[in-house]
């Protein structure tokens, strides 16, 4: 089905099952492979060797309208189990209708630090936290299509785990 994607309609932000509020804006982590600088005999230069499933350390950012209970919460020195649900809007060129997508990342997370905003009338707080992200995974109409955990040492892309033969290579 030829299909252009438009925009997120809407997204709900939870933890262990219970939906926040407030909530004004996510920032994905970006993810960023490990590279090693290669040269030596054989090769006419240098180049970036992308290190296997290694990654750099990755940051979630959720920002709130203003300072609530629940960005308070978020602090907690624990991990947090944190499920980001989106709908994304489409368009079937063909047909002419418009589409839902099912988008939902299931992260777990531990709290780097809280920005409580500003206060001034009739404005928002922009209230923001940020978080240490150790799994992440994303499902597509309800198909896993990413999960990487950084501690066990899974890297999945579109239905391949990159990281299974170094798991066994270190008997894992």
């Amino acid at each position: 089905m030829p299909k252009v994607n438009e925009s997120v309609i809407n997204f709900a932000v939870y933890e262990n099952s219970t939906e926040y509020y407030g909530m004004a804006e996510v920032t994905l982590p970006e993810i960023s492979n490990l590279t090693e600088e290669v040269k030596g005999a054989g090769i006419s230069g240098t180049f970036e060797s992308v290190v296997l499933g290694h990654l750099e350390a990755m940051t979630l950012t959720l920002n709130f309208r203003t300072l609530v209970k629940d960005a308070v919460a978020l602090l907690e020195p624990r991990d947090h189990q944190i499920d980001l649900r989106v709908a994304q809007q489409g368009k079937d060129t063909v047909s002419g209708k418009t589409t839902v997508t099912s988008i939902k990342h299931v992260m777990v997370v531990k709290p780097k630090k809280l920005n409580p905003g500003k206060v001034a009338p009739a404005s928002p707080a922009e209230a923001s936290g940020e978080y240490a992200v150790t799994y992440w995974a994303t499902f597509i109409d309800g198909e896993k299509v990413l999960e990487v955990d950084i501690l066990n040492f899974i890297y999945f892309v579109n239905g391949t785990d990159y990281l299974a033969d170094v798991r066994k290579a270190l008997g894992k």
